[in-house]
């Protein structure tokens, strides 16, 4: 028989306290845990992307023409100082563009009536509305003060007239506006967007030289030929990207810039940014085609020689000092037209037109 004594139950008055306690522990860690502050949370910092060299360049360097020459050919834009268009200039044909951008849409609509390639853009994408303008600026109001961007407009395509020309000499072919001014046409395209989304709306129109002034502190993303860079300009400057014409004209020794600057995400001071970029380009009716130096073409038939199409891009300058066209002969209204209805990240449109 087993003699060993059992351990006597538990007292029954200490288990409901003991279960109190428990309860009570509990409840204050929940208690703890539901007055908890969240933790504070914060994005990281936007990493900016780098510049890439931007080479500013004076108008009054006695070498100027080889100075646009060799940034041409190299990059394909390049930043003017020393030019006279005064800052106070600039800054009140943005104030007369954000004017515009604030109007009801359907008096943006009835003052500038769409006729391709002119008059209003609305929001259709979310990226903000537009504005094409010719070198007039011209609108069927009779209310609106637009002095200060007509004079703005009239500064910026003299310069640009004036690049023209020195690049022109540069290249080595005879400028086909030096002799007839109705061969150029002048488009002014004003932008508003909300900070970030600048995009790539409105369309974009091909030309010879883009001219944009730079009023503050701003970086811009380009579409070269080498793909996307970041520029930074210097305040008071005129950016100049050279176009897909000016291209063609030199027979591929400029290099381009596709489309318009556009304004970087988050690098506007304010909630909106505004963009007045002016091109020179051709009137509708115009062919474009390589412009052969004089000395190249005197006894060379040009139809006859021919470049194939896996010629590599390093080949160009030696091709075309040889006289042998780079690019076919192109109605400048169906490429505009392309080039403004299609998107700009796809394949360069240029492409069609190679030999």
């Amino acid at each position: 028989m087993d003699n060993t004594t059992a351990a006597p139950p538990p007292t029954p008055s200490a288990q409901p306290n003991s279960q109190l306690s428990s309860s009570a522990a509990a409840a204050d860690a929940l208690s703890r845990l539901l007055h908890r502050l969240p933790p504070t949370l914060s994005l990281p910092t936007r990493r900016s992307k780098p510049s890439t060299s931007f080479p500013p360049i004076s108008l009054s360097d006695p070498n100027l023409q080889d100075l646009l020459f060799s940034a041409s050919s190299q990059l394909g834009y390049f930043q003017l100082t020393n030019h006279n268009i005064p800052s106070q200039l600039a800054t009140s044909a943005e104030l007369e563009s954000v004017s515009l951008l604030d109007l009801p849409k359907d008096k943006k609509e009835s003052y500038f009536p769409k006729n391709w390639p002119l008059g209003f853009e609305g929001d259709e994408y979310g990226n903000g509305e537009s504005f094409w303008l010719d070198a007039e600026c011209s609108t069927v109001s009779t209310e609106l003060v637009l002095s200060s961007l007509r004079q703005l407009t009239r500064a910026l395509e003299k310069v640009g007239l004036e690049v023209i020309e020195m690049l022109s000499n540069g290249v080595g072919f005879e400028n086909p506006l030096a002799e007839d001014p109705t061969r150029n046409c002048t488009l002014l395209w004003l932008h508003g967007a909300l900070d970030g989304n600048d995009g790539l709306s409105g369309g974009s129109y091909p030309y010879i030289v883009g001219l944009q002034y730079q009023i503050r502190c701003q970086k811009y993303s380009l579409l070269s030929d080498s793909g996307w860079v970041t520029v930074l300009p210097q305040v008071d400057s005129i950016m100049v990207t050279v176009g897909e014409i000016a291209q063609v004209w030199s027979n591929g020794r400029l290099k381009k810039v596709r489309g318009r600057p556009v304004a970087c995400l988050g690098d506007c001071e304010n909630s909106s940014c505004i963009s007045m970029s002016l091109f020179v380009t051709l009137p509708s009716e115009s062919t474009v085609s390589p412009l052969l130096p004089k000395v190249i073409t005197d006894g060379v038939n040009a139809e006859e020689d021919e470049i194939g199409e896996d010629e590599e891009q390093d080949n160009i300058d030696s091709v075309s000092k040889t006289g042998r066209r780079l690019f076919r002969s192109f109605s400048f209204e169906d490429y505009a037209w392309r080039v403004y209805h299609e998107p700009l990240l796809f394949k360069d449109p240029l492409d069609k037109y190679r030999i």
